[in-house]
């Protein structure tokens, strides 16, 4: 009688071992760019709850937020990119911009983020 055989063969092995180095590849580079963002959000939040009811102006927000990004060492971003507009309440804050992250050879990752907060007056 002849049995079956079962299993998978050293070339199966390999293929999926191969899929699966890509995958923890683009997760390798991909951890820093969303720890920047996580960064910029507190960083965002922080400020709000700081600034909340002191009556700020565009200039300390700015000078706030350069202060925290310089703290928590965020190099993508820097406090002239923020957009800072006047809201009938106080300011709306926001941080678009992307974060690039080379993968392979010519490819890259190329994240979009988009965070905004509004600071009472």
């Amino acid at each position: 009688m002849r049995r079956k055989q079962q299993g998978m063969t050293l070339i199966g092995m390999v293929i999926v071992a191969m899929i699966a180095g890509i995958f923890v590849l683009a997760a390798i580079r991909l951890v820093p760019v969303y720890l920047e963002y996580m960064k910029v959000d507190s960083a965002l939040d922080a400020m709000k709850r700081d600034l909340d009811g002191s009556n700020a102006g565009p200039g300390q927000i700015r000078t706030s937020l350069e202060r925290r990004f310089d703290i928590e060492s965020v190099r993508n971003l820097k406090s002239k990119d923020i957009v800072i507009e006047r809201t009938a309440n106080g300011y709306r804050v926001q941080a678009d911009y992307e974060g690039r992250t080379p993968f392979i050879a010519n490819v890259y990752f190329l994240v979009d983020f988009d965070k905004s907060v509004e600071v009472l007056r």
